[in-house]
């Protein structure tokens, strides 16, 4: 099933702008995306999760965050995941808190900057990826770099798998279950 995603832009809704052409570009390829402002964020849950579980299964959703977007990309992760939205993945681009992600969600990515504003994000489920060595990106332009948008849609396209869970075994309909027993040349009469 094809995820919904929402991306989030940072400070002032204006200095977040990579999120804008991230939309564009996930659009494009048919993957329904909108980007909002982190201020949003509790509006933005609710719709969310009215809009995931409209139909018989949750659709899935990602979220994407820059800077204040991002820590609020993380919180928005927490909620969804407590109301029972799948929310396969998370990516932050140099989230400016300290967020602990749920465990509920798939996985998150965080490309952050340490010696800048990034912060890492804490979870059992998360790779921070510390671009501080990469002297092109800032915190300003880091949601901007088309490689990083690239491996987003990458990871977007091939979902990330949660934890397996065990099929329930489907139980044989009586007239298939009399049917076997019968079939079964050491089969025992029910007593």
């Amino acid at each position: 099933q094809q995820p919904r995603v929402y991306l989030l832009r940072g400070l002032a809704n204006i200095f977040s702008l990579g999120m804008d052409d991230l939309t564009a570009k996930l659009n494009a390829r048919g993957i329904k995306a909108s980007v909002h402002s982190y201020a949003d964020l509790v509006a933005l849950s609710n719709y969310a999760i009215e809009q995931a579980t409209q139909g018989k299964r949750p659709t899935p959703v990602v979220i994407i965050g820059h800077s204040l977007g991002a820590d609020a990309a993380v919180y928005m992760g927490n909620r969804l995941t407590a109301a029972g939205v799948p929310v396969p993945l998370v990516v932050t681009f140099d989230p400016v808190n300290y967020t602990i992600a749920s465990a509920k969600i798939g996985k998150v990515v965080n490309y952050y900057q340490a010696g800048g504003s990034g912060k890492p994000v804490s979870g059992p489920r998360v790779d921070n990826i510390d671009l501080t060595g990469s002297e092109a990106l800032s915190h300003f332009n880091i949601e901007k770099a088309a490689e990083l948008h690239n491996r987003v849609i990458a990871m977007i396209q091939r979902p990330v798998r949660s934890r397996p869970v065990a099929a329930k075994p489907k139980p044989k309909p009586a007239s298939d279950a009399a049917a076997a027993s019968t079939a079964t040349p050491d089969a025992t009469p029910a007593s």
